[in-house]
């Protein structure tokens, strides 16, 4: 009784807009639209990125937003190694500045500062944004056959 109660008053509005009007096909696409643009090696974007392609394509946004979220700790994962893979497809040289050495610029030149990474971040931009295109296929393709099994999850409610 007390769970029915707690599920009814707590649980059912906080999770009611993840459940508007979604099909087993939008989830999956507001999961791996989150996933993608949430691991995008330009911190601090992706929020607006999220916020901006849900409104594009018409996805949950509390969906995208809390995928985005919960995949932060992805994204700085990923810096380095997206960082890297640009790199290579470039055939570009390491570049010999570090986090330290862009600490230091700061209070001197901020400019400088802020281009200091600029071909490092383009690098990543570039390997992200080519297997960024493979893993959103991939992403929206594993959970889109359980979703649509009857008691899949965040189904929507036909009400």
């Amino acid at each position: 009784m007390r769970m029915l109660l707690l599920r009814r008053r707590i649980a059912g509005p906080i999770l009611k807009p993840f459940r508007q009007g979604l099909t087993p096909e939008k989830i999956s696409r507001s999961i791996a639209l989150g996933i993608t643009l949430g691991v995008t090696p330009l911190l601090g974007s992706t929020s607006l990125l999220c916020s901006a392609a849900a409104v594009l394509l018409r996805l949950n946004q509390p969906l995208v937003q809390t995928v985005n979220y919960l995949v932060y700790p992805l994204q700085l994962a990923l810096l380095i190694p997206f960082i890297r893979v640009g790199r290579w497809m470039f055939g570009a040289q390491p570049m010999g500045i570090s986090l330290a050495h862009i600490f230091d610029l700061l209070p001197a030149d901020v400019w400088s500062a802020i281009t200091a990474p600029w071909t490092a971040t383009m690098h990543a931009l570039a390997a992200w944004l080519v297997l960024d295109s493979a893993a959103f296929l991939v992403i929206y393709a594993l959970p889109t056959p359980v979703l649509r099994r009857p008691g899949g999850s965040l189904r929507a409610e036909s009400r």
